[in-house]
């Protein structure tokens, strides 16, 4: 039986390129727009780099407490696409690809998303294509599962099939391995770092995946230098029928395990 690697994760504004070197990895892609939109998070602002140093982008939001990403509005009056297009315009216009890319990603921005999620999804999959990724992009919401954390995590790896979970270094502040490793009897965790194999110049500042595509232009796979990243399996799990996940994932439910 072939190995089916899934990744999963919010969908992020303009986010760095580690999130695309987890796409690459990953059979199926998962953005998970509906769990709980958050201020703190990258969901509606990141960083670029100028020449006087980061500037942080942020966009104004619709949004009532406990809203999931896919139910906060962008407030597309305020004229905030505009002003983000002028600016990348401005710092990165000299780049090599710039005229190759920038008003493709114009229209994608100036198309009125009715959620955050729609917006992030539609900008880190046009990066994504322009990087060579040919992984098959879903949505979370499209499964309609309601449970949290570490078992909406298994439950939408199952539903597509999964059976290689990419994990990144960040997932640990969310994933507890001791309930992980009690629940993924079908799957096989791969842990998941990355460094690019870029200039400096062009490397320094958190977001650097837009910056890429103006300045390289090739794909993913070439920035990636094997000696830099890591791909192993941290655990290795025996194969089990779905039912029998089921079946200790209402045990665990019973039990309190997640939570």
């Amino acid at each position: 039986m072939s190995n089916m690697n899934v990744g999963i994760h919010q969908p992020d504004y303009i986010p760095w390129l580690g999130l695309f070197y987890k796409m690459y990895l990953s059979d199926v892609f998962i953005h998970l727009d509906d769990v709980q939109y958050s201020n703190t998070a990258a969901h509606n602002f990141n960083v670029i780099k100028t020449a006087q140093g980061e500037l942080r982008l942020k966009f104004p939001v619709e949004y009532h407490l406990g809203d999931m990403i896919c139910e906060v509005r962008p407030k597309y009056e305020l004229g905030w696409r505009e002003k983000h297009l002028r600016t990348l315009e401005m710092n990165y216009s000299k780049a090599r690809f710039f005229k190759d890319t920038f008003s493709e990603l114009k229209d994608i921005y100036m198309v009125d998303y009715p959620n955050v999620a729609e917006l992030n999804i539609a900008i880190n999959e046009y990066i994504a294509t322009r990087f060579g990724i040919t992984s098959k992009f879903v949505r979370s919401s499209e499964f309609a599962i309601d449970t949290k954390r570490e078992e909406k995590v298994i439950d939408l790896c199952v539903a597509v099939g999964g059976t290689r979970y990419i994990s990144g270094n960040g997932a640990r502040v969310y994933q507890d391995p001791e309930q992980m490793s009690l629940i993924l009897n079908r799957l096989r965790s791969l842990g998941q770092r990355y460094s690019p194999d870029v200039d400096p110049e062009v490397l320094s500042g958190p977001t650097i995946s837009i910056r890429l595509i103006y300045s390289d232009g090739t794909r993913l796979e070439h920035q990636i230098k094997p000696d830099r990243y890591i791909r192993t399996g941290q655990a290795k799990w025996q194969q089990t029928d779905p039912k029998q996940i089921q079946s200790l994932m209402l045990l665990l439910k019973k039990t309190n395990a997640f939570y």
